[in-house]
């Protein structure tokens, strides 16, 4: 497979919307690159006495907003070039659903698959000490993403808060309850999904009742995915698929029996469910609805032709390369870009950083509420630029959300 290089991806759809928003090169170039890096190693003691020393990153891409927020993901894949079109992703993100917040990101290459619980706990806190003097509750915010739980985020902000020497919840989001989490965060990037979709199927004229839908990726935002089907939209899951392989069955998954067997094996693979299948083959399923929720680059032009789908939500960040994304516009299959469909996630950790600050704690019917209103109200003003200037969702999105940027950085007098 052809390899493709997310961080360009992203300044490609930069130079596209600048060119639409009449932009000079100087703003431009503000856009298209992050403010701050920062690297760093971090050696571990593992079980047997040896010492590996694990490579870290953060990167605080734009604040113009307000203090940077975004996920720390632990991949052996990770890579800076990755973590930078992250944390630019969350930028854009974060204006396009106008949150007091600039974009982050970090990464660790680290399989945390191979790591004991001691040995996570140990990477989890050496790596807020290098970054302590980075981050902070007013400055820069984290969040569990690929290979970091609300476990991880919970010796992140206890550490943290050693380092400081007073307890500060605020300096991350996704910790569990007990500790100042917000209610319905675990689900929120897949409920936000659904909520978009939901108005998505409206406007195209896709029935969402008995809707066949196919999930490329089976972590935490595409079990949730799948389990939140049914319920929010009465669509039928028929495949889903993690790095091991897929499983088909057209008479619909059983998802909770999907679920238990990858959490007694650690794959939906062999699970007696349905028919093995690819991850190619299912991208190619003649569904109603594809959702991508894994990691970046599944559709290129590689496979870009073999895509049937009526609709393309991306529950995963950036799965779709620029030049697939153009083929399967062309094509006349309309996609719902990440940083609209999967925002939800960011908007709980939000409304988290809220509670945190107020003492407060939101009861979940109140959080559904207020994710389902900034999801459905963004969605209708980012489908309705498109519409009037006859662009994809995903250029209104990003031309949307960078008008808000760049009334910031003028207000603020950078530009």
């Amino acid at each position: 497979m052809t390899e493709v290089n997310l961080f360009e991806t992203v300044k490609r759809h930069v130079c596209a919307c600048a060119l639409d928003l009449k932009l000079s090169s100087n703003i431009e170039a503000v856009l298209k690159m992050p403010m701050q890096e920062l690297h760093v190693s971090i050696p571990i003691r593992m079980d047997d006495g040896a010492v590996r020393v694990f490579q870290g990153y953060r990167i605080q891409y734009n604040d113009a907003r307000g203090p940077t927020k975004g996920g720390i993901r632990f991949h052996p894949d990770v890579t800076v070039e990755e973590v930078r079109a992250l944390a630019a992703l969350m930028t854009w993100k974060c204006a396009l659903y106008r949150l007091p917040l600039g974009g982050a990101k970090g990464g660790v290459i680290c399989n945390p698959k191979e790591l004991s619980a001691g040995e996570l706990e140990r990477l989890s806190r050496s790596f807020v000490q290098k970054i302590a003097h980075f981050i902070g509750p007013d400055r820069d915010i984290s969040a569990p993403d690929v290979g970091t739980n609300a476990q991880t985020m919970s010796w992140m902000m206890d550490e943290y808060s050693k380092v400081m020497g007073k307890t500060s919840f605020g300096v991350i989001t996704g910790k569990p309850l007990s500790i100042g989490g917000s209610e319905g965060r675990e689900d929120a990037t897949a409920r936000g999904g659904w909520y978009v979709i939901g108005e998505a199927a409206k406007d195209l004229g896709i029935p969402l009742k008995g809707a066949t839908v196919a999930i490329q990726g089976f972590g935490k935002v595409g079990e949730n995915a799948a389990v939140l089907a049914h319920p929010l939209s009465e669509s039928r899951v028929i495949a889903v698929s993690d790095s091991g392989g897929g499983v088909l069955n057209r008479d619909g998954l059983d998802i909770q029996k999907l679920s238990e067997h990858k959490k007694k094996t650690g794959s939906i693979k062999n699970s007696g469910l349905g028919a093995d299948i690819t991850n190619k083959q299912l991208l190619g399923l003649d569904v109603d609805i594809l959702i991508p929720a894994a990691l970046e680059n599944a559709i290129s032009m590689d496979n870009a032709d073999t895509v049937k789908a009526r609709l393309i939500a991306e529950f995963g960040n950036g799965p779709i390369t620029a030049e697939a994304d153009n083929h399967l516009n062309a094509k006349g299959i309309p996609i719902i870009p990440d940083l609209l469909c999967n925002a939800g996630g960011v908007i709980v950790s939000y409304f988290e950083m809220v509670q945190n600050l107020n003492m407060d704690h939101w009861g979940r019917d109140v959080v559904h509420s207020r994710l389902n209103m900034h999801m459905t109200e963004t969605y209708h003003t980012v489908f309705e630029m498109a519409t009037s200037n006859n662009i994809s969702l995903r250029r209104a999105a990003y031309s949307h959300a960078m008008e808000h940027m760049v009334e910031a950085m003028k207000i603020r007098g950078w530009i």
